[in-house]
This record gives structure tokens, sequence and C-alpha cells, in this order.
């Protein structure tokens, strides 16, 4: 799977069932919830005793209460019942669910649809941990990218086709000008359940992880166990903040296209769906391409990348909206898009968007990466919580500033730096995020990395790396091709240099020096290593003990045999090709001192041997493997 494209996951039986049951259910959320929103807005006489101006706020806040009140206990149930089971149960509540909405469409009872409103919020509520804990059950750590970017793509799809069936089946009229919309769109929701039930018969096994789990179904004081569960791994916690961020800020937008359409650039109800498929279309192409620009790892430097764009794109938005008079008639898409200046406002939107798809994407996958698989669906119940308190936040905030006179684009400048400040904080807690930035940075800028035989670098547990030392960027180079964090044996010097110090520093790299120079620091250094891999971490030394003068591979020193025989753990032998005679190394003069020695995007390339036994890893034998895997490059 790792050299093939993640649309071959639509042809397997262990992901595409699952893919078209939440597709369809992401889809039947949204043609109910937009077509009742239609028409009450528009319709409001055939229901009575409703505000056609509040309305819409309601139904919002009724659908998104489930997600507050039983996500705890959602994410027990996904971890107690089989998969599937739950699945074809929760799929079948979606129909007696839409025959409800069946009913209150026919009769016009606004009090039914809310009540049908609920439910699908109930119904989402349940689905949710279910969603995001079955992809690492049926997909490897290569997969789990490309997996989560058809997901998130396929759901924006999903609430795009239903936004434009709700919207456009809720306005059917017959000759004599009878709204007849409302059955129609009852009679679809119950078509689209029945469908997705049909789809979801094909969902395989999926074991429960902890079928003993005794489910509390006090709400509250599991809401607060569950945010306590997620806070027990900080990257993880922080990971569930920058997602709910992510859903403060897109549901900023969203629920901002119809008046800023509307009073910004003069546009109708179609320009909004223009809007909204330029926003779904963007998000869609940036979780698609997450696969190819992470090497099919999770590879979280693409969030920084993310959040950069986002808050580029969003604080464009505001200058681009500049000078945008709205008319006294509103225009159609035509009108709208003979405007030059409204291709810039399309761009920013589109590139605002797929610059989430980055940013979301990696951290969906390392949630679910990090996560213990006992409390997985509970740790992504908590995400629903957090993503729903933020989402109430950002209506509040939205309503706030409208009510103090500021506009719609003052809005998104204020919601674009707001996600400046937030990501500073977010990289500050975890520098991991921002190393791992520059290292993606690198090997996609001055290098182009490719990976050979990667997947035998250990998924989990400890194990120790060993590598040819080429290049200053060795590390750096490694930091981007693992899909693991690792602690790096480094050469204390390394850490007087400006800003290779505060670099390999925050990676938590571990300071070495020779016995002769300065023996209290390596016995430190051979204790770090101790207890890094007693952690089951991923540590890498450079046996070499220096940078090659010559390319050559320099013999490799005891140390590794000493790390080994004190902590024995498998050893993994690497070779880096390609480096030798770049800017980061000494071929012909000293490292650093004769730019542009190679051109842009060299090619590189880090093979990776199988895992030897630690009674076999000798130095004399790591030396040949290594020699073998580097072959003729230097």
């Amino acid at each position: 799977m790792s050299q093939e494209s993640q649309f071959r996951l639509l042809g397997l039986r262990r992901f595409a069932p699952f893919f078209w049951t939440q597709f369809l259910g992401a889809m039947n959320d949204n043609v109910f919830k937009v077509a009742f929103t239609s028409l009450v807005t528009y319709h409001a006489a055939l229901f009575e005793g409703v505000d056609p101006h509040s309305a819409a706020f309601l139904i919002s806040a009724i659908f998104i209460a489930p997600f507050v009140l039983f996500s705890a206990t959602s994410g027990q149930i996904a971890d107690k019942i089989e998969k599937a089971k739950l699945i074809r149960l929760v799929k079948t509540l979606e129909i007696v669910i839409m025959l409800f909405g069946l009913a209150g469409f026919y009769l016009h009872s606004a009090p039914l649809l809310y009540l049908g409103t609920f439910l699908m919020g109930l119904h989402s509520t349940v689905f949710g941990p279910v969603k995001f804990s079955y992809l690492p059950q049926h997909l490897d750590q290569t997969e789990l990218v490309g997996g989560n970017g058809l997901v998130e793509m396929g759901t924006f799809v999903a609430i795009l086709l239903g936004t434009l069936l709700g919207g456009e089946m809720a306005g059917l009229t017959r000759g004599d000008g009878t709204v007849v919309g409302p059955f129609y769109v009852g009679v679809a929701c119950v078509l689209i359940a029945v469908a997705g039930r049909v789809v979801s018969q094909g969902v395989p096994l999926s074991p429960a992880p902890q079928p003993d789990l005794r489910i509390n179904w006090n709400p509250f004081t599991e809401t607060w166990r569950n945010l306590k569960l997620a806070r027990e791994r900080r990257v993880v916690f922080l990971s569930l903040l920058g997602i709910s961020w992510l859903w403060f800020l897109g549901a900023t937008f969203l629920t901002s296209f119809f008046s800023y359409a509307k009073d910004v650039l003069g546009g109708d109800q179609n320009v909004v769906t223009l809007l909204l498929a330029v926003f779904s279309v963007g998000i869609g192409i940036g979780s698609l391409l997450c696969e190819r620009l992470s090497g099919r790892h999770v590879e979280i430097g693409l969030v920084p990348f993310g959040s950069i764009g986002m808050t580029v794109f969003a604080v464009d938005l505001y200058f681009a909206s500049q000078g945008q008079a709205a008319g006294a008639a509103l225009s159609g898409v035509g009108g709208f898009l003979a405007e030059p200046g409204h291709w810039r406002v399309l761009a920013d939107l589109f590139f605002l968007a797929m610059f989430g798809g980055f940013y979301s994407v990696p951290l969906y996958a390392l949630i679910q990466s990090r996560s213990a698989p006992t409390h997985r669906a509970r740790i992504i119940a908590a995400n629903n919580i957090l993503n729903s308190f933020f989402m109430i936040a950002a209506s509040l905030l939205g309503v706030f500033m409208t009510q103090a006179g500021y506009s719609i684009p003052q809005l998104f400048l204020v919601v674009g730096l707001l996600n400046a400040v937030v990501a500073i904080y977010i990289y500050t807690l975890v520098p991991e995020f921002l190393l791992r930035f520059i290292a993606w940075l690198l090997v996609h800028t001055i290098y182009r990395l490719r990976r050979i035989n990667a997947e035998r670098i250990p998924e989990e547990g400890a194990a120790v790396l060993v590598c040819n030392h080429v290049s200053f960027a060795d590390a750096v180079v490694l930091m981007a091709a693992s899909p693991r964090p690792v602690r790096f044996v480094m050469d204390h010097n390394i850490f007087k240099v400006p800003g290779l110090s505060w670099f390999f520093r925050q990676a938590k790299a571990i300071p070495i020096a020779p016995a002769r120079e300065h023996p209290e620091m390596l016995a430190r250094a051979y204790d770090a290593v101790a207890a890094a891999l007693a952690e089951g971490e991923l540590v890498c030394i450079f046996p070499e003990g220096k940078i090659t003068a010559t390319g050559d591979l320099n013999p490799f020193k005891s140390g590794v045999h000493q790390i080994i025989q004190r902590t024995p753990v498998p050893v993994v032998p690497m070779a880096l090709r390609g480096l030798w005679g770049s800017f980061f190394s000494r071929k012909g003069a000293p490292a650093m001192t004769r730019p542009f020695r190679r051109g842009i995007l060299s090619r590189l390339e880090l093979v990776v041997g199988e895992p030897v036994p630690p009674e076999a890893a000798t130095p004399e034998s790591l030396q040949q493997m290594v020699l073998a895997l580097r072959g003729d490059w230097k």
C-alpha cells in the first residue's frame, strides 16, 4: 500500500462499506437540516408559531446539544460493543428517525421536525466515536493518513451535496404555487437512511477493544472523566484542542456565508451555494493531498504548514472584501463572477479551506495512532465534546461582534489573527509540531526524500536506529523520514551552536562526549538512552562518532554495543544516500561554507534494513549492513 494511491482503499471491503455508510449519514444530516432551515426561513407560514428569524439558530443549537450531552456515553458504547454491529444499529435508528422526519415534513409539524433534528444529532453523536476509532483497527500506519483524508473529503462532499439537495427540494412547488417540497424531502431522507443501512451490512467485524467495560450512564461525570482521560497524553489533548479550534474557525466562516454573500458581496442564495462549494472542494482537496505531502505516514509537520496558510488567507479575505459594494438588486452567480475582485475572494476561501485540510487530517491521524486502543473511542468522544464547546463559542463571538457593529470581514480578520495566536501557543507547548514542520520543509524544498522500506522502523516499542553520518542535516532528514519521534544521541558540541542548540534541545536530543573528554557526560548519556528505551522510545545513534570527511564510512565504535548490552532491544540499520556533496557535508570544504554545491530538490534516499536482534548486533556486523544498504551512493 505504501506505493499505491489512497483511492485503492475505496475498493477494499475493510474500508469502502464504512466510507459510504458515513458518507450517506453526513449527507442525510444536511439534507434534513438545510431543508428544515430553508423552509422555516422562506416558507414560515407552513409552520404555525415558528419565528423565521430565530429558527435557524434554534435548529443548529438543537442539533449540537446531543454532542454536548451524550458524547461521553457514546464513547463508552463504542469501546464496549463490536463496531460493525453498533454501526448497523445506528443506521437502523436513522431510518426510524427519518420516518419521524417524513411525518413532520408531511404534516408541516415544527415540533416533530425539532424532535427529528435532536435525534439526528444523537445519531451523529453515537456514530462519531465509532467513525474515527474504526479506522486504526482496519488500516495500517501507511494507510491511516490516506484513509482519514478520504473520510474528511467524503464528509465535506456529502455536506455539499446534502446542502444542495435539501435547499433545492425544499422549495419545490406545483404549477399553482403550492409548496410540495417538504414531502419529497422527507421521502428522500428515508431513502438515504435505507441506503446507508444496506451499505452498512458490508462493514467487516470490528472487535470491541474493551467488552467488559462498565458504562457510566451519568453524562456529566463521564464527560469530565473523558476530558481527564484525554489529558493523560499531552500531545493527544493538545491535538484535540487544535481540531476543536479548526471547528471554531470553520463554524465562523460557514455560518457567516449567508450574511457575507448578501451584505458584503451583493449575491443571492446561489452565491451562498457557490461559496460553500468552493470551501468544501478546498478542504476536500487539502485532505486528499495530505497523503502525498506526508509520504503516507502521520506527518504532524503539516499542521503548522496548515495553520500558516489559514492565517494568511483569512487575513487576505478581509482585504479582498474591502470595496465590495452590494448593489440594490442581488446578483446571481453570473453577475458575481463578472466582478474581477470576487475571484480573489473565491481563491482566498479555497486556499483557506485547503490549508484547513492540511491542518486537520494529520491531527486526526495522530490522535488515532497515539491513543490507547482500549480508550480510543472515548478520546474521540472527548474530541466531539470539545468541538461542540468551540462551535458554541464561535456562534457567541459572531453574535457579539455583529451586535457590536463589526462587519463580517472584520470578524474574518479577528479569527485569522486569533488562529496565529492559537497556533503559536500550541507549538510553544508542544515543540514537536514545529520541529517536524522544519524537518518536513527541509525535505520538500532543498531535498526530495525517498524512503525505502521505512515500514521496517517499528510502529511501537523501543528500538535503536543506527545510520551513517554524512552531514549536519542527517538528524533533521531522519526526523522527517521517521513515522515516530526519535531521540538522537549527538556530539555535545552541537549544543553550542546557536539555532541548532535550540532545535535539538526541543527535540530532546541526548548530548554525548568521549570518555577522555567528559566521562560524566558520557555516563549521563548512557543513562538517558537506557531511560528512553525503557519508555519504549526510538533512539538513533551515529556509530561512526563523527561526520565523514571523505564520504566513506568510518569504523563503528563500541557505543551501540554498550547500549544494547544494557537494554537489549532490536537494532535497525539504516543508510542515507545523496547527502555527500551537499551544503551540510564536508566535501571539498568545511560544512555550511559553500552554498549551492548541489541543486535545489536534490534527490535523497533513506534505506532501512531488517531489524537485528540485540544478540546479533555487533559494531562490525552493523557496519557491514549499513555499508551494504548505502551501496555505491555517498
